[in-house]
């Protein structure tokens, strides 16, 4: 999720554990702990692009990362807090519960996490996008009025209650819209006598009304959107596999790498000789222009036998166009 988003939860997750003995220093400790996870972006600025996607959400959101760094960051902050007179063990709790929560909510998103590291399982629900108002602002509004009451208070404590229920609740929903949502992608599939061998289902930016499916068939993919608003039938768009094509692609490790990240749901296409792999998981983006590109894709590049991978600039022009193109679509037009 983003930053905001996390560093709220962090917050309410540090009230919850320390806020009736320390007041507001939970709330402050707590964002920090919701905060820690993402720093492995950092990293970004070390290695390549191909091993950062491989690391981003990797140990750092496990809960082996949880459980070592809690007793860390504990004592540390209590070292920094000896006036409190807490000892490490409380400090080590909220941290804990500050990290696993990030993890945690983190893979109810398209990325995911790979929780059980070192086991290479990423973790993905699919059910929330990254930013979604509709989870992180009534969360944000409890976890303001929680600052106004003394810690003491329990009018303090039932505010961020409410708050950790109404988002705990909204978030467990999404699992059961997007099962909703990915009955009417199949529905129509059935509808139009298609044969496929897999269907991945995700929410639109900024909302769960408006929903993205990609359907695995043996020559292509079909790609199509579903909103609840929607009147018109689902209409699928088929983007050819290319895979014989791309086959000489295969002899370079980085790229079967990027295939493995991508979950198989990629193509490789060939662009004014350029080659670009198109990682088919976050669905995709229709452009001004009337043309429609893939919402992540990365230029490759051949130097001394290994691929370098670049992802494609993103145009302010076009983002613009899509949020107005979302809005349309979360209307059923």
């Amino acid at each position: 999720m983003d930053s905001l988003t996390q560093i709220v939860l962090g917050a309410a997750v540090g009230e919850a554990v320390l806020g009736k003995r320390v007041g507001n220093k939970a709330l402050l400790y707590g964002a920090i702990a919701g905060t820690i996870p993402d720093l492995d972006v950092i990293l970004g600025n070390f290695t390549d692009t191909i091993t950062i996607i491989e690391w981003h959400r990797g140990f750092s959101h496990s809960i082996i990362f949880s459980v070592l760094m809690a007793p860390i960051l504990g004592w540390l902050v209590n070292q920094f807090e000896r006036k409190l007179n807490l000892g490490w063990k409380p400090w080590a709790a909220l941290f804990f519960w500050g990290l696993l929560t990030h993890a945690l909510l983190d893979a109810f998103t398209t990325w995911g996490t790979q929780l059980f590291w070192p086991f290479n399982a990423r973790i993905a629900f699919n059910s929330i996008f990254v930013i979604d108002p509709l989870y992180t602002l009534p969360f944000l509004t409890c976890t303001i009025l929680v600052l106004f009451y003394k810690r003491t208070s329990p009018k303090r404590q039932s505010i961020n209650r409410f708050g950790l229920k109404i988002s705990t609740l909204y978030l467990i929903s999404t699992l059961f819209i997007k099962y909703l949502a990915t009955e009417q992608f199949k529905k129509a599939l059935d509808d139009q006598n298609v044969q496929y061998t897999k269907i991945s289902t995700r929410p639109a930016p900024f909302n769960t009304i408006l929903w993205n499916a990609n359907i695995d068939t043996p020559d292509g993919y079909l790609i199509a959107d579903y909103s609840f608003l929607n009147t018109q039938p689902i209409q699928f768009k088929h983007f050819p596999k290319n895979r014989v094509f791309s086959n000489e692609m295969l002899k370079y490790p980085d790229v079967n790498r990027m295939i493995e990240i991508s979950q198989g749901w990629y193509i490789l296409e060939q662009k004014e000789n350029e080659w670009i792999f198109n990682d088919l998981r976050f669905g995709t983006m229709p452009k001004k222009d009337g043309t429609t590109v893939f919402t992540f894709s990365y230029i490759l590049k051949q130097e001394n036998n290994r691929i370098i991978a670049t992802e494609t600039p993103k145009d302010e022009a076009d983002f613009k166009f899509l949020m107005s193109n979302l809005w349309k679509r979360m209307q059923g037009r």
